[in-house]
């Protein structure tokens, strides 16, 4: 079992910066994807980045060059580091966890982007 608390979200103008922390407890493996989605209303969940085993990182091309996520494997989090925030990031920001077949999602966090 796996737990993961999202903090981070809030409301923020566009061009401005946030910083986006997901906390996982429980059955922790090194081993693992961590990941960033999001989803705005009426749209379907989407992914915006997630890191693979620490080290491998895939970013949505709307992202790419704005946001960089990360992990501290001591404190066992993942964090999303968004720059230049567009109003087009306005969504709910849920965090990922994924080992073989089994996957985990936070509560969500909500971010708004005003203009």
């Amino acid at each position: 079992q796996v737990q993961l608390v999202e903090s981070g979200g809030g409301l923020v103008q566009a061009g401005g910066s946030l910083r986006l922390s997901c906390a996982a407890s429980g059955s922790i493996f090194s081993i693992n994807a961590m990941g960033w989605y999001r989803q705005a209303p009426g749209k379907q969940r989407e992914l915006v980045a997630r890191i693979i085993n620490g080290v491998t990182t895939n970013y949505a091309d709307s992202v790419k060059g704005r946001f960089i996520i990360s992990r501290d494997n001591a404190k066992n989090t993942v964090y999303l580091q968004m720059n230049s925030l567009k109003p087009e990031d306005t969504a709910v920001y849920y965090c990922n966890y994924a080992r073989g077949s089994r996957v985990y999602w936070g509560q969500g966090t909500q971010v708004t982007v005003s203009s």
